[in-house]
């Protein structure tokens, strides 16, 4: 399938990432207007909530769009997300409706873009292999670099909904308890090995309440977004046995403002690797469930251009998202709708494909060169990390807006009042 074609020109634009093909759903605002839901097309974006009002997004007998998020939508299931698309598909491709429709458009310069939905709960995963390769190499060594139950399960954590944040909201350098193997006591600073983690977030639109199966996980999917897992190494690395990552992880997870849905992907969807392993019955692939998505990261120190420091794709991860929400329902575990499950750091193979500056520079025991001649073992006050995703169709992309945050330095004493 290629471009389909909208009456508003900017969406037809060689290279546009938000053609009529998308239509993704994001919160904004202008001004000091109160937010309210949206949906990207071209450079514009459509005010829902006035659409509503004017009863050009009509549905149930209750509104859907008085609220500034998206979760009202995805608890109405699947039969409305496709009826909300089909009409979206409607007004902005049908010419007959750019009288109606126009005025209800905004310019994305003009807006502040928010949370487009609110995060009931929060699992991060450990789901890409050549980053768990790369990982279990460098702390253990390449013959046990993979746990033994790495090839069988998706690993993953619970993390904290309340670190979620949009992107553009600077990040500020935590403290914690650091060890220095020259040292016997561990120290209160702050974080010197702060880094960034290259994902994709999924967000789960319906409930279960028992375990299912790969493919109604798949269609419990509302939409994705990009992810940025921000990563204290220090302290993590104190911390994190027996029971794994804690405080390292919570300073702040970043992600994309726009929700690109499943609809939107689905010409993209691509295979898992071949399994090392034969899966167990509940998650063995049924499909291809991955998607082709170029992923790119972008590092620049304050005032200076930015070097594009990875290139990778999403099609490099191990366990797709409906494996990995199937597993996380075996115990009967009940999902809810706006819970948030992070793909796990996305590498590729080689060095310039790795998603985190652990991998990028060993450690830190082979520095990054940038192309404003500066060098990062891992990332410093006023650095700001730029993620990207798009997915290549015939004649158009596939885009999800970019993830960004800055570092900001410690605060000087947390603790002074």
């Amino acid at each position: 399938m290629g471009l389909k074609s909208s009456w508003l020109a900017s969406a037809n634009a060689p290279g546009c990432p938000f053609p009529l093909n998308n239509l993704p759903y994001g919160v904004f605002s202008v001004g000091d207007d109160e937010p309210r839901c949206g949906v990207a097309i071209g450079d514009m974006i459509l005010d829902c909530q006035r659409a509503e009002e004017a009863g050009l997004l009509e549905f149930e007998e209750t509104p859907l769009f008085d609220v500034p998020f998206w979760n009202e939508v995805m608890e109405a299931g699947p039969e409305l997300w496709a009826a909300l698309r089909a009409r979206l598909e409607d007004l902005l491709g049908n010419p007959a409706h750019k009288a109606a429709v126009m005025p209800l458009l905004v310019p994305q310069a003009d807006a502040q873009m928010h949370l487009p939905f609110l995060v009931a709960e929060y699992t991060d995963f450990y789901a890409g292999r050549n980053h768990a390769f790369n990982v279990g190499s460098m702390f253990r060594d390449p013959a046990n670099a993979l746990p033994p139950n790495w090839l069988h399960i998706p690993i993953g954590y619970n993390g904290r909904a309340s670190s979620v944040v949009v992107s553009g909201t600077p990040v500020r350098r935590p403290w914690g308890q650091l060890k220095s193997p020259d040292h016997a006591l561990p120290a209160f600073l702050p974080s010197r090995r702060f880094d960034f983690e290259l994902e994709m977030g999924a967000i789960v639109g319906t409930a279960s309440d028992g375990p299912v199966t790969v493919d109604e996980a798949d269609a419990m999917i509302f939409g994705y977004v990009l992810l940025n897992d921000w990563s204290a190494r220090d302290i993590q690395a104190w911390e994190y046995q027996p029971l794994g990552p804690f405080q390292a992880k919570a300073t702040a997870t970043s992600i994309s403002p726009w929700i690109v849905t499943n609809a939107a992907l689905e010409p993209f969807r691509v295979a898992c690797p071949e399994r090392e392993f034969e899966l167990l019955p509940h998650l063995k692939d049924t499909g291809p469930m991955l998607y082709n998505i170029d992923l790119d990261v972008r590092l620049a120190p304050k005032g200076k251009a930015a070097s594009t420091i990875a290139r990778t794709n999403y099609r490099e991860m191990y366990y797709s998202v409906p494996q990995q929400l199937a597993h996380h329902t075996t115990s009967g575990c009940p999902m809810n709708p706006g819970d948030l499950l992070g793909s796990g750091t996305i590498s590729g193979a080689t060095k310039p494909e790795r998603g985190s500056l652990l991998e990028l520079s060993w450690g830190g025991k082979e520095p990054l060169q940038l192309e404003t001649g500066e060098t990062r073992s891992f990332l410093e006050d006023g650095d700001t990390l730029t993620l990207t995703g798009t997915a290549h169709g015939d004649g158009y992309v596939i885009g999800f807006g970019e993830c960004v945050g800055q570092i900001l330095p410690a605060l000087e004493d947390p603790y002074k009042r």
